[in-house]
């Protein structure tokens, strides 16, 4: 018999039945254990800090050249759902113009992740917004950059 001092309290296998039962699906369950664009860019061309209703708390690191997305990050500070979402998210505008990525909907990230429960749709919205912030700042910084020379 197993106590429950012989579990590991971190458990990768555990946890995700508890997201799977959850209504979470295994795309979107894929990208919180992955982590593929969690992180940082020291040379990033715009950070944008946005923190949800919620608590949750997202960083954006965007690389851009030519109008064109080169890299993306977030750091992420929040549940699977703001995990999942913002991965998503880094993932779809990665090599997209900036207006491009700027025209990305709530359903685009919902269609990537292909199923969070319905409590975890604000983390989607979250992760729009800060998206949006970021690029409308670098927009307003760029142009103010341009003119002033």
């Amino acid at each position: 018999m197993i106590q429950p001092q012989d579990k590991k309290p971190n458990d990768s296998e555990s946890i995700r039945e508890l997201l799977s039962g959850s209504g979470y699906s295994d795309k979107a369950i894929k990208y919180f254990f992955e982590k593929a664009n969690m992180g940082s860019l020291p040379d990033a061309d715009q950070v944008t800090e946005l923190t949800g209703p919620c608590g949750d708390t997202m960083i954006i690191y965007l690389k851009i050249a030519d109008d064109r997305i080169k890299d993306a990050k977030m750091q992420v500070l929040g549940c699977a759902g703001a995990v999942a979402s913002a991965m998503a998210a880094m993932e779809l505008i990665k090599s997209k113009t900036i207006d491009s990525a700027l025209a990305i909907k709530d359903r685009d990230i919902y269609n990537l992740l292909e199923e969070i429960p319905d409590q975890k749709q604000d983390c989607i919205r979250l992760t729009i917004k800060i998206l949006q912030k970021a690029i409308e700042e670098y927009k307003s910084n760029n142009n103010n950059n341009q003119q002033g020379e």
